[in-house]
């Protein structure tokens, strides 16, 4: 079957060689799978017609049949435009093309007539459109369906009048050619089950409608088909892995109770609580556990962390966290060494500024296994450090390890793969995440510890700017610390640090009786850090910073964010800069400054600011308003790979999707059952390196 669909797109009747080497560059469409996989993005109704006595400045696209009654060719030189003078009995209108003027010209015979189509522009009293489409009327033209699909295009593949219409062209011998070799993929119990229509039939209606409702379900089955199969590649991993890799057992509670009964600083909440069960069950159960906490900042995952890590040193393991950078891994150090002496745990830090001669004390203590709980940035990773037996490692905010880094932790273990539990405070919809972490289990703590008040964020133009100074004044004298961030315009490293430093010179003048800090990204680590810990300590009052402050800082007293040109910022990285306040016990406040002119976007994104604290609910409005491939850099191939279904719109298919592939690998996790056949055959025809198993090649 595949040989059909691999033919390469050039020898489809109407391309040829330089046609292809334009869809090959424009469109990434090399064959004519890729061809029928080129869906229609939206669908005109071209049931009406307008005469030209009825076309007003409001409507969008229109259709005229109209005939020719004189061309010309005015300008000179190189801004030369072919006019079309038509008319209908009821007026003249123009129609005007400035590319390919020889082509059209020859296609227009005088006195003939056409159906013109698009967009009516009018210059004194006279409508006009440019680069209509158009085709000659006949029968079939008039008659022809109603319900016209669009497709995207360029304006170069446009020049080679490759636009929608043309494209369309193409698409109809092709759809009409590839019927008898397209296969279903999908058993009939799913089909039936889900009521899904066929495979054929859904590739002939998604290009050329029949009707509405038949259009609505080849969309359905499409997309299914989409998530269904990337669903079932996450899974089958899943599959493969608990079945390959073995886990330490680790169910000695003893440390735990002991903890909870003696020293817990505070009381967990159900979110934590619920965690802390799910991973104990992965932890004894012989499996290697590969589990995704996701929670909001201060949501109290460094604890839940601690607790897992009880459970591994009572069993008679060491434990590990990972953190991207030097000040957050200090920081869950000083946090964690706090409860560690409690217990009597001896846990040390390990990142690239500790000195050679601890180091080597710290090598020698892992491997004789008194040392029980190592923290440190990628210089864990390094081939020296060497663990006696490494039961659990614990990474924090894991998209900024590659999966290669990660591997190598996996090695620190010879005869078991150490458990896995990955932390982010990063709120991922949970659509994405079942798509970017099909393959670990996901807990979330969707809950904040008790005693913490929710910040209350508000939003202010500049002309506010003397009553925001008054404000930040008033904390001040309260003993509040106040944060001023500052956007980070990457094309201009230049500009950003006159904004900076313009912020921080006017800042100075109306508080000079405050000390200040200032941070931003081309300082040197060691300055960084100097003026960070000025802040930390509380020698500083207000800190003004560019976004290098996103990550980890950990200021209890400092109780206002004020955020300024806020419409420069996406929505995550808002909610968490937004985090680091409100880690105290007192009222905390986030104050988004903008502009008053904002695009529709900025708009909504500071809306949603100030309307909710859940990290969730603004993931999702992230992932309507920029899509899945910017939301998590576009190195997360798989979900911008999708070809028709959408993960901003489609949660629900997507979870019928995963819950239908888990219910066909829960009976057959091998594929051999005759009716999962069609499955397994369009699985071993993708190349290996497909990530979309549902593509037809």
């Amino acid at each position: 079957m595949s040989g059909f669909f691999s033919t390469k797109i050039e020898f489809l009747k109407g391309v040829g060689p330089q046609r292809a080497e334009l869809l090959n560059k424009e469109l990434q469409i090399f064959t004519y799978g890729d061809l029928l996989q080129h869906y229609p993005f939206r669908y005109e109704d071209r049931s009406k017609f307008y005469k030209i006595q009825q076309l007003n400045p409001d409507l969008e696209n229109v259709q005229v049949i109209a005939r020719v009654m004189k061309l010309e060719i005015v300008g000179v030189g190189g801004k030369k435009r072919l006019v079309a003078h038509v008319a209908d009995e009821t007026g003249e209108m123009e129609m005007t093309w400035f590319k390919g003027i020889q082509w059209v010209q020859k296609k227009l015979p005088v006195g003939s007539v056409f159906i013109f189509f698009g967009k009516p522009a009018q210059f004194g009293r006279k409508w006009s459109i440019a680069h209509p489409e158009m085709e000659p009327l006949s029968q079939a033209s008039e008659n022809r369906n109603s319900f016209q699909p669009v497709y995207s295009t360029t304006e170069k593949l446009r020049a080679r009048f490759l636009d929608s219409r043309g494209i369309s062209k193409l698409m109809e011998q092709l759809v009409h050619a590839s019927l008898p070799y397209i296969q279903e993929t999908l058993p009939t119990s799913i089909l039936e089950q889900y009521q899904l229509i066929g495979k054929k039939e859904a590739l002939r209606e998604i290009h050329f409608p029949s009707r509405p409702e038949l259009l609505q379900r080849a969309r359905k089955r499409l997309k299914f088909e989409e998530f269904f199969f990337l669903q079932l590649r996450l899974l089958k991993m899943k599959v493969a892995r608990t079945e390959k890799f073995r886990g330490q057992i680790l169910d000695n509670t003893s440390l735990l109770t002991e903890f909870y009964q003696n020293h817990i600083p505070f009381e967990l909440t159900g979110a934590q609580k619920r965690v802390i069960r799910e991973s104990y069950h992965d932890l004894k159960s012989g499996k290697q556990m590969n589990r995704l906490i996701q929670g909001d900042v201060g949501s109290g995952k460094t604890m839940v962390a601690f607790i897992c890590m009880l459970i591994a040193i009572g069993s008679g393991s060491q434990a590990c966290l990972m953190a991207p950078t030097e000040i957050l891994a200090n920081q869950h150090y000083e946090g964690l060494k706090e409860y560690a002496d409690m217990m009597g745990i001896k846990i040390a830090l390990l990142t690239g500024s500790v000195k050679k001669s601890a180091r080597k004390t710290i090598h020698e203590e892992l491997l004789s296994g008194d040392l029980k709980i190592l923290i440190g940035t990628h210089a864990l990773l390094e081939d020296v450090v060497q663990f006696q037996n490494l039961g659990l490692a614990i990474v924090d905010e894991q998209h900024r390890f590659g999966v290669a880094q990660r591997a190598k932790l996996w090695a620190k273990n010879e005869e078991f793969f150490p458990h896995v539990l990955v932390m982010t405070a990063t709120p991922i919809p949970r659509t994405l995440a079942m798509t970017l972490y099909g393959d670990l289990d996901v807990s979330v703590i969707d809950e904040l510890p008790a005693g913490r008040k929710p910040i209350q964020t508000v939003h202010r133009y500049d002309k506010d700017r003397l009553k925001v100074f008054g404000f930040i004044n008033q904390e001040i004298q309260k003993g509040r610390q106040v944060y001023i961030v500052y956007p980070l315009i990457e094309e201009s490293e230049k500009l950003n640090l006159k904004n900076l430093m313009d912020g921080y010179e006017s800042i100075a003048r109306a508080f000079p009786q405050y000390p200040l800090s200032i941070v931003h990204g081309a300082m040197k680590a060691e300055a960084k850090d100097f003026e960070m810990q000025r802040f930390v300590k509380g020698e500083t009052k207000i800190m003004v910073a560019t976004t290098v402050i996103e990550v980890g800082v950990n200021v209890p007293n400092a109780s206002v964010m004020i955020i300024e040109n806020a419409e420069r910022f996406g929505l995550s990285q808002l909610h968490q800069l937004r985090g680091r306040v409100g880690r105290g016990a007192e009222q905390s406040y986030c104050i988004l400054m903008s502009k008053y002119e904002l695009s529709k976007d900025s708009r909504i994104r500071l809306e949603t600011m100030v309307r909710t604290n859940d990290g969730f609910e603004i993931a999702d409005v992230d992932l309507r308003l920029r899509g899945p491939g910017d939301l998590m850099g576009t190195q997360q191939s798989g979900v911008t790979d999708l070809l028709i279904a959408d993960l901003s719109k489609d949660a629900g298919l997507l979870t019928l999707a995963r819950d239908a592939a888990q219910q066909l690998l829960a009976n057959d996790p091998h594929l051999s059952l005759p009716e999962n056949q069609p499955i397994l055959k369009q699985i071993q025809q993708q190349k290996k390196t497909a990530v979309n198993w549902s593509r037809i090649s």
